[in-house]
């Protein structure tokens, strides 16, 4: 089952399922799919909605999930990433935070300051989203927890990230990082996950390169804070990154990047410097 959260004016949303590629259905009374994975039995909810139909080949996709509780960001989790930046395989995941407001629409225009545009970076990466709550969850239970999966640009301003030790502050600049366009609640990894730079392929790899796998993260997170319905696990990106080229390569005013991840969709934004 494929669900998403469309924008029907400036502050009004709605949950549907999508049907096929052009026609879903609104999932009545819930504003997003935030509110709806609230709701115990979400699933059974999306699966026998029957609300009015929807012409996608028209729609405007909000972010996915537009209101998580947490955004929990994986850093240094493909193998081709880590060996890249000259590191060691972890013991144990690198975790930093992505705020809410740094989400936009899979097919928005991302807007940056000219004050951060120096080393914008593309980063592709599957994200995990919470289907219940969850904590010190094993990680051979993890599954049962996680209600699907989706695609996000973990778009990085470079001299913010590394003007300290905490990468937070290249992370989350406000509304950067396109998320959607759907939620798949059956994907499974191993499928080809690439960005495209205006066009040519800049990263290309398979989600199975993963050195901590969702049911493992959800099992490390867990044993930490407790994971809420709707609360969103970025789990990575692969080799490739602009930051690790040489010479670098940086996203350039106008120019449009597009994170893939096959069974799961494409999520394209054109940068804006302002």
């Amino acid at each position: 089952m494929r669900l998403a959260t469309l924008r029907l004016d400036d502050t009004a949303t709605v949950a549907v399922r999508v049907d096929s590629d052009t026609a879903a259905t609104v999932i009545d009374g819930y504003a997003d799919l935030s509110d709806l994975l609230r709701d115990p039995d979400w699933s059974t909810v999306a699966e026998q909605a029957a609300g009015g139909a929807v012409d996608l080949t028209t729609a405007d996709y909000a972010p996915v999930i537009p209101r998580p509780g947490k955004i929990i960001c994986v850093g240094l989790n493909y193998a081709t990433h880590i060996r890249e930046m000259g590191r060691e395989l972890p013991e144990y995941p690198t975790l930093f935070a992505k705020f809410a407001e740094a989400l936009t629409g899979p097919y928005d225009d991302v807007v940056v300051p000219s004050y951060a545009a120096g080393q914008l970076d593309w980063e592709a990466e599957l994200a995990v989203v919470i289907g219940k709550q969850a904590y010190q969850v094993a990680e051979s239970d993890a599954d049962a927890y996680i209600a699907g999966y989706s695609v996000i640009n973990d778009y990085t301003m470079r001299d913010y990230q590394y003007r300290t030790l905490q990468w937070d502050q290249g992370k989350t600049f406000e509304k950067t990082s396109g998320f959607g366009p759907f939620l798949s609640t059956d994907y499974t990894l191993g499928t080809r996950i690439e960005t495209r730079l205006e066009g040519e392929v800049m990263q290309s790899a398979t989600t199975d390169d993963l050195v901590f796998t969702p049911a493992k993260l959800v099992d490390y997170i867990s044993h930490i804070v407790t994971l809420q319905p709707g609360d969103v696990i970025i789990t990575g990106t692969t080799g490739g990154v602009g930051h690790a080229r040489k010479p670098a390569r940086y996203i350039r005013n106008g120019e449009t990047v597009e994170v893939s991840i096959e069974g799961l969709g494409t999520v394209r934004n054109t940068t804006i410097v302002k």
